[in-house]
């Protein structure tokens, strides 16, 4: 594979088109509280792993872990590991078995799974080759050392009923299985599939797209799922729907899929990115286009509000002088606002930072490419944050024109996280952070947990006590309390 799947969009520089853009509107956006601190983490290099296509995840040990596409010793990707200072090491070259059979091209996000080890996905490879020729992507689990186990091989059997290429990211599900998406040329009608896969690689498919005229139901989705308080998980497609710009679904756990929102162009195109479930109850995402605002090559995007029973608020219109392709999704922060990039626009027509309320008041904080773009341009994979309260993301292009990893410090407090993010009563649970050595407490919305462990400085193993209730998960450490940010869900 020598080039990101289909529904990739390459990156085009827009900023000669967006700058035409940018003279004409006046800017409106408000000044941040305090100005943050952008850093340079890493330079990917072309001599080495390079094209990460999707954002970094916090580890167990404190550290960064990502995926490149490309490179590494056999040129068909990597998982790597950077420090939050910068040492960067790969863990595992894939195609490091004959014929790729290990997977090839990872384009997704990783996750961590609740038995410490790396779960992921690669868009090529594996053995499943009755569709594809070259093999249609994998499901993984590897462990920090390096160990690394295929799941599943996509389309393995003709014609490619369980999917293939499984290009978004996988999330654990509250019953310990993980849950994905394979976007177009797979599935029963060729347009994606939604899975479901337990940690000994049994897979089943959910739901195959566009069985409905006219795709009514979505098809090809490229974003990964949430699952919802209520059980069931919620996703997006980004063509389909009633419109044909994509849509937004929800699937309960036998396979049953409900459209709440169907694109219509004029409140959004291109929901390509993960949903937020905030802590107000309701959604918030974002789409790479459509709107109100052309920024030259189309619409510049928009970000919305929706309820839980589909009734969608469109927020911002994306105008290029306050950003324009959003196309990473949002994160709460501890300071209760939303943050996320954009992949145009801004200042310097090369992507924005911006902050945004709960109710839609956006502020733009960070223009990147200060020039000579040392800072990158087109940050494309969104924001994670690290609990030591830091952003951190990747921009597809900086210095000599190589991805970057950055950080962004906006003053916002260190915190602490939990994995999982529900369970039962009497339900293990690893509480994430940082400086957690010497800590002398655990609670779980106010009931205590006394029997906790700390096995490093960056985790805390424990169990939910009994009588604990839905809230925050708060540990008590030398230099003071730290809690979660979202609400730890008993269930």
């Amino acid at each position: 594979m020598t080039k990101r799947n289909n529904h990739s969009r390459t990156i085009v520089d827009r900023r000669p088109l967006e700058f035409l853009t940018v003279l004409l509107l006046t800017f409106s956006c408000v000044a941040a509280a305090s100005a943050p601190t952008y850093n340079e983490v890493y330079t990917f290099v072309t001599t080495g792993p390079y094209g990460p296509y999707a954002n970094v995840v916090q580890g167990l040990d404190g550290n960064l872990y990502g995926t490149t596409a490309y490179g590494g010793t056999h040129g068909k990707g990597t998982v790597f590991k950077l420090t939050p200072g910068g040492t960067f090491k790969v863990i595992y070259n894939f195609c490091s078995l004959a014929d790729c059979t290990d997977g090839s091209a990872p384009q997704a996000p990783l996750v961590f799974g609740t038995d410490g080890n790396l779960y992921g996905t690669t868009g090529g490879g594996g053995s499943g080759t009755a569709y594809c020729g070259t093999g249609c992507g994998t499901v993984f689990k590897l462990t920090t050392k390096g160990v690394l186990s295929t799941l599943h091989n996509f389309c393995s059997v003709a014609p490619c009923y369980d999917g293939s290429d499984p290009s978004s990211g996988l999330v654990q599900g509250r019953d310990g299985s993980y849950y994905g998406v394979t976007s177009a040329n797979g599935g029963s009608y060729l347009q994606g599939t939604v899975y479901r896969i337990t940690p000994a690689g049994v897979l089943t498919t959910l739901y195959a797209f566009c069985i409905q005229s006219g795709c009514t139901d979505g098809e090809s989705p490229r974003a990964g799922l949430i699952q919802g308080t209520n059980g069931r998980f919620y996703g997006t497609t980004g063509s389909g729907g009633q419109h044909g710009y994509g849509e937004i679904f929800e699937i309960t756990l036998a396979g049953k899929l409900t459209v709440l929102h169907s694109f219509d162009g004029t409140d959004g195109e291109g929901a390509f990115s993960k949903l937020l479930l905030a802590s107000n109850g309701l959604f918030y995402g974002t789409t790479e286009s459509g709107g109100s605002t052309s920024c030259g090559l189309s619409l510049c995007g928009t970000v919305f509000r929706m309820s839980g029973t589909g009734v969608l608020t469109t927020l911002v219109n994306f105008t290029g002088a306050n950003g324009s392709y959003p196309e990473g999704g949002l994160l709460e922060g501890g300071d209760g606002y939303l943050y996320g990039i954009t992949s145009g626009g801004g200042s310097g027509s090369s992507g924005t930072f911006f902050r945004m309320s709960l109710s839609g008041k956006l502020s733009t904080t960070y223009n990147f490419c200060a020039a000579p773009c040392t800072d990158g341009y087109a940050p494309n994979y969104g924001l994670v944050q690290l609990t030591n309260g830091l952003f951190y993301g990747i921009a597809a292009s900086g210095e000599d024109g190589n991805s970057v990893v950055y950080s962004v410090d906006s003053g916002l407090a260190p915190f602490v996280d939990t994995l999982p993010i529900a369970g039962k009563v009497g339900a293990n649970v690893r509480i994430l952070g940082n400086n957690l050595t010497g800590a002398t407490a655990v609670s779980f919305n106010g009931t205590d947990q006394p029997a906790f462990t700390v096995v490093s400085a960056t985790e805390i193993r424990t169990t939910v006590p009994a009588g604990a209730t839905t809230g925050k998960v708060e540990v008590t450490t030398e230099s003071g309390a730290l809690a979660t940010i979202s609400s730890f869900q008993i269930f």
